[in-house]
Formats: C-alpha cells, sequence, structure tokens
C-alpha cells in the first residue's frame, strides 16, 4: 500500500504496507449490485480498502486474478463482485469500449437492412 501526497508541484510516494500475493486468501467487494469502491482483501488479518472508483476496484481485482493465474496457479476467492465486469473475455468490459463499437455496427446494419427491404414507388 501506497500512500500519496503533493508538496508544491512535487508528488511523494511512501511505501506504507507490503503483502504477499501468496498470502491473500480472498477479495471481498462487499456489494456486487451496488457502485462503490470499497473492499476488502484477506491476508491473515482483513484490511479494509477503498479504490479510487468501482471500475478501479474491479480492474485491481482483475489484475491480482491474472497474476495468480500466471504464477502462483493458487486457488483464491473473489466474492461480492459481478463476474460479467470481472472476466476480460466479457462483452461488457469497459476497458476498451469494444461494446460500444460493436452496438453502433449493429445500428448500421440494421438500417441497411430496413432500407435495402424497403420498397421504393
Amino acid at each position: 500500500m501506497v500512500k500519496h501526497w503533493r508538496v508544491d508541484r512535487e508528488e511523494k510516494y511512501e511505501i506504507v504496507e507490503k503483502w504477499f500475493l501468496k498470502d491473500l486468501e480472498m477479495i471481498d467487494g462487499k456489494e456486487a449490485d451496488t457502485d462503490n469502491p470499497y473492499f476488502d482483501m484477506h491476508f491473515h488479518k482483513v484490511y479494509n480498502m477503498e479504490a479510487y472508483s468501482c471500475a478501479s476496484k474491479y480492474t485491481f481485482a482483475r489484475t491480482l486474478n491474472q497474476l495468480n493465474a500466471m504464477y502462483l496457479k493458487k486457488d483464491f476467492k473473489i466474492v461480492n463482485f459481478d463476474d460479467t465486469y470481472l472476466n476480460d473475455d466479457s462483452i461488457w468490459s469497459s476497458s476498451n469500449r469494444d461494446f460500444i463499437v460493436v452496438m453502433k455496427v449493429c445500428f448500421y446494419a440494421f438500417s441497411l437492412l430496413c432500407l435495402s427491404l424497403c420498397r421504393l414507388p
């Protein structure tokens, strides 16, 4: 965990606490149905955390999950998160706006289909 502050125009960072991924037992998003940045990280002790936003909370959980899959392959729980947003391969993933592009393409394709089926007098 890093503490951040500004002194005039200079930004300062201080490492306040360190954890190891191998010691992480569970990440609790607290409420999957609401847009809140709060979550708990369960090690030998439970740490209450606040992310910058709900999106950054999900990004953090996805990153930990990917790091675990890559290096540790340990089974730790991610609870009270919406699985749709937790998986990178989801169509609803907000990281790169692909869903908006697909919706626009579908709208234009539907419009062209309607125009091609219309009979002109």
